[in-house]
C-alpha cells in the first residue's frame, strides 16, 4: 500500500475492462446531471443572498449558475482520488488517462466542458461514435487522452 496519492493507475488492455461501459455511462451521465441539479437549489439560495448584499449585482451570475455548479462538480470528483463522480462510481466505471498519471481537476473541468461543445456543435448523434471505437472510447476521450473502464 502507498502513501502517495498521485500513484499511476494504467488504462487496462483486457477487453472485459471496457463492455458495457456505454450503457453504464449513460447511466452515471443521468444520475450526475440530477446531483448537480439538486446542487443548483442550494448554489440558487447563495446567489439570491449575495445578490441582496451586492444590490443586485449578485443577481446576474443566475444565468451561469448551472454552468459553475457542474464544473466544479465534475472538476472536484473526476479530479479527486476516486477519479469518478458518483453517477459513475454508482456504475462501476472509472475514468483514466492513457498516459497513466491521475486525473486532475483542470483536465476533468477540460473534459467536461468538450462534451458539452462537441455534442453542441456536432449534435449528440456524435457520442455513438463510442460503439465503432476500441474501448468504447468518445471523441472528447481521445482529445484529452482519456478512458473509461469498468471497476467491477
Amino acid at each position: 500500500m502507498s502513501l502517495d496519492p498521485n500513484t499511476a493507475v494504467v488504462a487496462p488492455e483486457d477487453w472485459r475492462a471496457y463492455s458495457g461501459v456505454l450503457l453504464r455511462r449513460s447511466f452515471a451521465f443521468i444520475l450526475d446531471y440530477l446531483i448537480v441539479l439538486l446542487l443548483c437549489i442550494p448554489a440558487a439560495i447563495i446567489v439570491f443572498f449575495l445578490g441582496v448584499l451586492t444590490l443586485g449585482l449578485g443577481f446576474m451570475l443566475y444565468p451561469a449558475l448551472f454552468v459553475v455548479v457542474a464544473l466544479l462538480y465534475f472538476g472536484m470528483t473526476l479530479g479527486g482520488p476516486a477519479q469518478a463522480s458518483p453517477g459513475m462510481r454508482a456504475a462501476g466505471i472509472t475514468m483514466l488517462r492513457v498516459d497513466g498519471r491521475s486525473m486532475d481537476f483542470l483536465t476533468a473541468m477540460v473534459h467536461t466542458v468538450l462534451f458539452w461543445v462537441i455534442n453542441s456543435f456536432l449534435t449528440p448523434l456524435i457520442l455513438l461514435a463510442g460503439l465503432f471505437t476500441d474501448r468504447s472510447r468518445l471523441v472528447h476521450d481521445f482529445l484529452l487522452g482519456t478512458v473509461i473502464a469498468r471497476v467491477s
